[in-house]
């Protein structure tokens, strides 16, 4: 069985390379659009079990994650154009929001099963000038990024405290990864490489 990434998330790809895994990647092609009124934690777990089941197949198991901010009951996703992350940043600074992110297991047996979990996380952010925030966006980072945010790069001189796990906030909740694959009848050391010593 192989072990699949359904992401072209760069920040999810290093996640699992940290775990030692041993795992492909193949993007899954999706619509990400939230339905009207959709609550965040339903909103995050309906697209990434289309994901990860938009990639399964036999003799694979599929991993997936969709990750959205809300602050205020306002759920932030990716910024269309760098106003709109100004806009986001001016809302979140100096504020507590919430990051939900969904994990989906994906896995054959005849047709695809698929399971998932939602994990949030509280994040508090610094309060920020004007110039810091033009500059910040300026940098690109913002701009695929749930919040208009990375906590792992030049973000996380903005955030304050994380209540959570920071890997829900950087999209990845690997906590919950080994959970999901007992589900599927595996364990995450069944993927994980050899020891080069």
């Amino acid at each position: 069985m192989r072990l699949v990434l359904a992401s072209g998330s760069a920040r999810r790809r290093a996640l699992l390379e940290t775990l030692r895994l041993d795992f492909d990647v193949e993007p899954a092609e999706v619509d990400e659009t939230r339905l009207p009124d959709e609550a965040p934690g339903v909103y995050v777990e309906r697209v990434a079990r289309a994901k990860a089941g938009s990639v399964a197949a036999p003799d694979r198991l599929v991993v997936a994650a969709d990750t959205t901010v809300v602050h205020e009951g306002r759920v932030m996703g990716k910024p269309a154009h760098p106003e709109e992350a100004r806009s986001m940043l001016r809302r979140l600074q100096g504020e507590t929001h919430e990051v939900f992110t969904a994990l989906a297991a994906a896995w054959w047996e005849g047709s695809p099963s698929i399971q998932a979990v939602v994990d949030v996380t509280m994040v508090e952010m610094v309060p920020m000038t004007e110039d810091e925030i033009a500059d910040y966006v300026a940098s690109g980072e913002p701009m695929d990024k749930a919040g208009a945010y990375a906590l792992q790069g030049m973000g996380g001189v903005f955030v304050q405290r994380v209540i959570g796990s920071p890997f829900t906030v950087i999209g990845l909740p690997i906590h919950l990864l080994d959970r999901l694959m007992t589900a599927a009848g595996t364990r995450l050391s069944y993927f994980r490489l050899p020891d080069d010593g």
